[in-house]
């Protein structure tokens, strides 16, 4: 007989498990979890709205009870039935007409139970029920249990650190604690006498990419005589081999394949490889994956002329900047998040410019949505395992979950092509160092590490990388991030770093981004508030709620970083004149300040990708792309898919090629004065010019620079500065260094006249523009901007553009719709006289009306 599956979806209800008492009530969905029940009924209020999340705080601490009923199938002689659990959050007990059949105690885990002797009777009703204890209640058990470890952790409660789930459900300095449980995955109930277990591909592509080996194994469950295997692409099949299904594997060679490659660099295509199980010439069962042909490499070397080794990523031979975002789950209740919104993220990721996505270990081995819609659009995955920002322990039933944790989720994911690298945690050995624990990474003596007071390195450096090594030996693996062999996690010339000392840490400027530099920044970032429309969501009376304005109990609330108000004063102070009222004006602030900042990271360091061997940095991750609720925090779009200005300059940044200014003031001293004299220097401002190519083939563009005076809008110098210059393909390039051009009539010190004078600059190829950038004074709050009477943002006649021009410099003009269904291409326009730029918008009509905002307004 073929295999046959019927999903267990249906007829669900639920109550909580200690009130006896209290009536079953049907779920809302399938797969659930308590929270999205207890909403639907109305029996909790809505967390992300006010503080709400405060009231809703005993869910999490009390049992529940999932249960429904199913009709027994036809299950003949030689077959098996087995009910398959793809996910149960967290502490469950499984019962089956009242027979326990499963305990689990692990969300990341699938389970399978071989339920043939316990159904009933063909066509007859079975009932199957769920009971969850509290997930936080059980983990303090534990902790308790093993009173000898050395528990510590930085967000959350160390309770999270004994239980294998979704670390951030214990709230995260972005995230509420939201203690989910229930059946959070599909259930189904399979019926077979053979079937696939598991389809993998190894994929050996040829240095010359002229060549791929792919070898195909299918791991099989009951008696077959064939396996049949196929190879397709676009429905053609391109190859086919049938084994024994004693010895389930086909090797196919493929001339000249069609390669996978990251988006901007190349095509997505994707291959099916099938393996159908066959028994006198009848299909038993068949399973697919879709899988990319490349050869993808992490490359660690040494470098010219800078210590330590590089950290990137080659693909099919194309060494890639990696510009992109790290991701937390979409939705604090992660069944709820629908296809098509992890699709639209995705894309929302890849019209940003972005090239790659993290996937942070105290969140959840993402759902294949996301990895398909990654696959398909051509957006790199760094995947980290499920731990984050703690101490674990490693007792030998943990290990023993952790391992089949892995090896599950290796299996489930490995096909992906975008996965590029998987990384054993989120910085526990930073947490390692902060807490003092032992690690020597001379010391080999891997049993010898479960006696220290650092266990977990026996899961990073031995569970996991034994189980990548096995499972995916084609992909990197690295023990942590940040992780530098052994180096101290803040060691920016080895590894991966971190880099925090902007906003926590030592607090720097962003201006000095170029100090603070890595061989691949996987996290950094700047908070800012949502948009107004995301704010007013969570505001009980909207815009009328008393609460509306940026220093409000209720707003405070939905920022969990602490120190927030501190900070996010701070890096305003130092950099922007504002205040925080009216509300709209301040969210413009802080997501200027945000945006300001993300761009001043990717700009400097994608200046230090500067070809083979001088790959000083290699990637730039903001921290983070997206939220899990409504909250002030560090991404850059918020909870409902709306960009930030910040999203706009990061996608600038990180277009194909780009332009860079900085700007250094230095002191000199003045001929004859004294060596010691205090009075005898003066001070010069010079800007350094930079080009960035990422692109395969060489740019031949000619440079032009332009200077106006801020007060006045007097246009100060116009000058082509580099005429065919060739950006190098793949790499930065220097163009100029001089003096911030002041204009001849100037009769200030250059240094003052400097502070007045906003320079743009320009990359023209072919008489095209393919690169603006326009650099200003700082800190802007001493800059003398100035009320432009003739600002002007028109809608075109085809509504498919925006125009925007001014007559003298502004910075940062946004434009506005309360329209959610009208989409800005750009944002955040720094506009200066005597041009006109013009932004793509989707979705408006002749009643649009688009507003603008901008620095200094009034």
């Amino acid at each position: 007989m073929a295999r046959s599956v019927v999903a267990i979806d249906a007829g669900w209800e639920f109550r909580q498990a200690d009130k006896d008492d209290s009536p079953f009530l049907p779920v809302s969905q399938f797969p659930t979890n308590i929270h999205l029940d207890l909403l639907h009924h109305g029996l909790i209020p809505d967390p992300f709205v006010a503080k709400n999340e405060l009231d809703v705080q005993w869910v999490g601490e009390a049992a529940w009870t999932y249960r429904t009923t199913f009709a027994s199938p036809a299950v003949p002689a030689g077959a098996r039935a087995v009910l398959a659990f793809d996910g149960l959050d967290t502490f469950a007990t499984v019962k089956l007409n009242g027979a326990t059949i499963l305990e689990s105690d692990n969300m990341f885990l699938p389970y399978r139970v071989d339920v043939s002797a316990q159904l009933a009777p063909e066509g007859s009703s079975n009932e199957l029920s769920i009971s969850f204890d509290s997930a936080y209640l059980r983990g303090c058990e534990l902790v308790e249990k093993y009173p000898a470890h050395k528990w510590g952790c930085w967000n959350g409660d160390t309770s999270r650190l004994a239980v294998r789930k979704a670390q951030y459900h214990w709230g995260w300095d972005w995230g509420p604690t939201l203690l989910t449980c229930g059946p959070w995955r599909p259930i189904h109930l399979e019926v077979y006498e053979a079937r696939v277990a598991d389809l993998a591909a190894d994929v050996d592509v040829d240095a010359s990419l002229s060549r791929a080996a792919v070898a195909v194994t299918a791991e099989l469950e009951g008696s077959a005589d064939q396996v049949r295997f196929e190879l397709s692409l676009d429905g053609r099949q391109v190859a086919v081999g049938t084994a024994d299904a004693n010895a389930p594997t086909a090797s196919f060679t493929l001339e000249n394949p069609s390669l996978w490659y990251p988006r901007s660099y190349g095509a997505q295509p994707l291959y099916e490889v099938r393996a159908t199980l066959l028994r006198g010439g009848a299909e038993l069962d068949t399973a697919a994956r879709r899988i990319g042909i490349r050869r993808a490499r992490l490359v660690q070397r040494p470098l010219e002329g800078q210590p330590g080794t590089s950290f990137f990523f080659e693909v099919n031979n194309v060494p890639v900047f990696c510009g992109g975002s790290n991701w937390i789950p979409a939705d604090s209740f992660i069944p709820r998040i629908a296809p098509k919104r992890y699709y639209d993220w995705v894309r929302l990721v890849a019209e940003g410019n972005q090239g790659m996505l993290r996937v942070w270990g105290g969140g959840i081995y993402e759902e294949e949505d996301f990895y398909n819609a990654c696959d398909e659009i051509g957006i790199l995955v760094w995947q980290d395992f499920m731990f984050g920002c703690g101490n674990y322990p490693a007792w030998p039933e943990l290990r023993a979950s952790i391992d089949a944790e892995a090896r599950a989720n290796l299996r489930r994911l490995r096909h992906h092509p975008s996965i590029v690298i998987w990384a054993g945690n989120n910085e526990d050995y930073q947490y390692q160092e902060s807490a003092g624990l032992t690690y020597d990474y001379a010391d080999k003596d891997a049993e010898g590490w479960l006696k220290t007071d650092f266990p977990a390195r026996y899961i990073y450096e031995k569970i996991l990388a034994d189980a990548c090594a096995a499972l995916a030996p084609r992909t990197a693996y690295h023990p942590g991030s940040p992780w530098g062999a052994g180096r101290d996690t803040h060691d920016g010339t080895v590894g991966d770093i971190h880099q925090w000392n902007v906003w926590h840490g030592t607090q720097e400027k962003w201006q000095d981004f170029d100090k603070l530099v890595g061989r691949f920044v996987s996290e950094f970032g700047m908070q800012a508030f949502p948009s107004v429309k995301t704010i007013d969501a969570y505001l009980p009376q909207g815009r009328d709620d008393p609460d509306r304005y940026a220093q409000s109990s209720t707003v405070d609330f939905h920022n969990k970083a602490d120190g927030h108000e501190r900070r996010i004063a701070l890096y305003l102070a130092e950099n922007l004149r504002y205040a925080p009222d009216p509300l709209e004006q301040y969210v413009y602030s802080t997501q200027l300040m945000q945006a300001e900042c993300l761009a001043s990271a990717y700009r400097l360091w994608r200046r230090e990708w500067r070809g083979p061997s001088r790959e000083y940095c290699a990637g730039a991750l903001v921290w983070q792309i997206n939220d899990c609720w409504p909250v002030t925090s560090w991404s850059i779009a918020d909870y409902y898919l709306r960009p930030k200005h910040a999203y706009f300059t990061v996608k600038r940044e990180m277009a194909p090629i780009t332009v860079g200014i900085a700007r250094r003031t230095h002191k000199h001293p003045v001929p004859g004065a004294h060596r010691h004299s205090r009075i005898g220097t003066e001070q010069r401002t010079r800007i350094e010019v930079w080009g960035s190519n990422l692109t395969l083939s060489d740019a031949t563009v000619d440079c032009v620079l332009r200077a106006w005076d801020v007060v006045t809008g007097e246009e100060t110098f116009s000058q082509t500065v580099a005429a065919g210059l060739v950006l190098g393909a793949n790499r930065s390039t220097e163009v100029v260094e001089l003096e911030v051009p002041v204009g001849k009539q100037s009769h200030e010190p250059q240094a003052a006249a400097a502070a007045r004078t906003v320079v743009a600059a320009y990359l023209v190829q072919d008489g095209r523009q393919v690169a603006r950038y326009v650099n200003w004074p700082e800190p802007l709050k001493h800059v003398h901007l100035q009320q432009p009477k003739a600002l002007e943002a028109r809608l075109a006649e085809d509504l498919a553009s925006v125009r925007i021009r001014a007559e003298v410099p502004v910075k940062g003009v946004a434009l506005e719709c309360d329209d959610d269904g009208v989409a800005f291409d750009d944002n955040l326009i720094d506009v200066v006289p005597g041009e006109v730029v013009t932004v793509a918008v989707r979705g408006a009509s002749a009643k649009t009306s688009i507003n603008t905002r901008y620095l200094g307004m009034q």
